[in-house]
């Protein structure tokens, strides 16, 4: 009989990764949005900072330009490029050629009218007569940063206040459309217990009156027939078995006690031989008396029974299944299709189906997997593709 710890499913594990899954998507579909949205903010107020100063900018090329003039007309009593205090400046020819410059940045944009390029505000302004071959006139400011340290901390703080309440709106968003989904697997849960809890019942009736059978007195036609049944009977059972497990795992209290896993093991091959000898396959045993392990008995069974219920799936008509144990050690090896190296990877993900043709949900392997985490069992799986399949599972005595 399974012990509980409590009725119902959890699903906050599902619920975290995928909420988690959301919201990073979703954090950084937020944040790619609000940079964008901070970004035009920006250009908007230094446009506007080049806007209030593009006419103190226009005087100063202008009184730059007239000085250029009067050096122009005056060439042969002065020589001396005109300089100011308040800026800096440069002359370029039509050819784009550097004439002469005070510049601090001498990298400049001749395609723009005016912009912000490394703390420098520059405006190009072209005179009207190309005075000492100049095409191209420009000044140069120190930009003062006042417009920027003005709206920094405006768009960090506004930046963060968007941020925390979308991130908040895609959490509630978030919870909102899981709910239908976490009520679909809820009825989907309850059905598959109930499902199985109706399976049982038959199930095990018709077991136990074929069992009580006594298949010596009765004619090899219907002997057949009834090894069908308890063929089909053992399948669905073990189907049930799993379903069990996989639905009510996290609520089943392990009852873990020494257990002799050498009777254990007879018992389950015991168990499979009618199914094996459906496939004519035979069974090689090389089992230790009286070997021990600390473990759940149920848990323990379902181990074996699953990769028995594997190896007879999975082999060829007329194979074999070895099976072996020794002190920490049991190895069940099959004839069978085996696997490539790349389906080995994923052997014992959940629902992972290699063969479509055979039947199955693909929860085996993954309960295998679930049992020897819960007891620290080291799996070792050996398979080539055509040849078979070996599972070692060691364990410290």
């Amino acid at each position: 009989m399974l012990v509980l710890k409590s009725s119902g499913i959890d699903l906050s594990k599902s619920e975290t990764r995928t909420i988690i899954g959301f919201s990073l998507i979703y954090s950084i579909l937020v944040l790619v949005i609000l940079g964008v949205i901070t970004f035009l903010y920006y250009q908007f107020k230094k446009d506007l900072m080049l806007q209030d100063k593009r006419q103190t900018l226009q005087n100063y090329s202008n009184d730059q330009i007239s000085s250029l003039k009067e050096l122009h007309i005056n060439i042969d009593k002065s020589n001396i490029y005109p300089r100011d205090d308040k800026f800096n400046s440069a002359i370029f020819d039509s050819s784009k050629k550097l004439i002469f410059t005070t510049l601090a940045m001498n990298d400049v944009n001749l395609d723009e009218v005016i912009y912000l390029k490394d703390g420098y505000i520059h405006l190009i302004k072209e005179p009207e007569s190309y005075y000492l071959g100049s095409k191209y006139v420009i000044v140069e400011i120190p930009d003062d940063n006042i417009w920027f340290i003005k709206i920094k901390y405006k768009m960090i703080f506004w930046f963060f206040i968007a941020f925390s309440i979308l991130l908040f709106i895609g959490y509630f968003i978030a919870k909102l459309f899981l709910r239908p989904m976490r009520k679909s697997i809820e009825i989907l849960d309850r059905f598959i217990k109930d499902t199985t809890h109706e399976l049982n019942t038959p199930i095990a009736a018709i077991l136990s009156n074929i069992q009580m059978i006594d298949k010596n007195n009765i004619d090899e036609k219907l002997a057949k027939k009834i090894n069908r049944i308890e063929i089909g009977a053992k399948t669905i059972s073990n189907i049930y078995e799993d379903l069990t497990f996989i639905s009510l795992n996290n609520q089943i209290i392990s009852n873990n006690e020494r257990l002799n896993i050498s009777d254990i093991l007879k018992q389950r091959v015991d168990f499979f031989k009618s199914i094996a000898n459906s496939k004519k396959i035979e069974f090689q045993m090389e089992i230790e008396e009286n070997i021990f392990i600390v473990c759940d008995a149920k848990k323990l069974s379902k181990l074996i029974d699953n990769i028995l219920s594997n190896a007879i799936k999975y082999n060829k008509f007329q194979g074999s299944i070895k099976v072996s144990l020794k002190k920490g050690l049991l190895v069940i090896e099959d004839s069978g299709k085996g696997l490539s190296k790349t389906d080995l990877k994923s052997l014992f993900t959940r629902y992972k189906r290699f063969d479509k043709s055979v039947g199955g949900f693909g929860i085996g392997l993954n309960i295998v997997s679930m049992i020897a985490k819960e007891y620290g069992f080291k799996i070792d799986v050996i398979s080539k593709v055509n040849v078979g399949t070996r599972i070692k599972i060691k364990w410290q005595d």
